[in-house]
């Protein structure tokens, strides 16, 4: 028999979802980041709390905060509160505000016509994992669209399930073209629904 190499991990499991979790998703995250050398952290953020605190605990890293795009909840708003915005480039993060790529074009597509499509399709796949997969893997790729996270080195990436951070995966991003050669290494933290 050949003997296979086993690679140990911790996976930390949220009795509740939401906000209350974010100060130890971002220390569980900065753990990690030291341990395996990953460079860059991606965050998701509405109003930016959630990337003011990432900016701060992470400061050796760099850290791309996604943001909703403008006209998400409302036409012509910005989630992003500007102080918050401010703080986030004072403390050396990038800011991404773009379209999500699981949303885009599938969501009038799916509103008009009453049809599924395969961003749909995907995101509700994704979701059986938790609404913080879906949304981490979703920014991922927007950041590598964007150029601002390589695709040949793994990161972390950082959601939530409604408000502030409660999951965090390590994974090897890819841009949108090559989705499906995307990697997902390690689950870090989750909510136990």
């Amino acid at each position: 028999k050949e003997e296979q190499e086993m690679i140990e991990g911790k996976i930390v499991y949220f009795e509740k979802p939401g906000r209350g979790n974010t100060e130890e998703v971002l220390c569980i995250v900065r753990e990690r980041a030291k341990e395996l050398g990953i460079k860059s952290v991606v965050v998701t953020t509405a109003s930016g709390d959630t990337g003011v605190r990432a900016t701060e605990v992470l400061k050796d890293i760099k850290v791309v905060v996604v943001t909703l795009p403008t006209g998400f909840w409302k036409p012509n708003a910005q989630e992003l509160i500007e102080e918050n915005r401010q703080k986030i480039v004072a403390n050396g993060g990038l800011i991404l505000t773009a379209t999500p790529i699981f949303g885009g074009i599938n969501r009038p597509m799916q509103e008009k016509f009453h049809t599924h499509t395969i961003g749909v399709v995907i995101a509700h796949t994704l979701r059986l994992m938790g609404q913080g997969m879906k949304v981490a893997i979703e920014v991922s790729v927007m950041a590598a669209d964007a150029g601002l996270v390589r695709t040949d080195e793994d990161i972390i990436a950082v959601a939530g399930t409604a408000v502030g951070a409660d999951y965090a995966i390590v994974l090897k991003p890819v841009v949108s073209d090559n989705f499906f050669d995307l990697k997902v290494r390690e689950i870090l933290c989750k909510p136990h629904y």
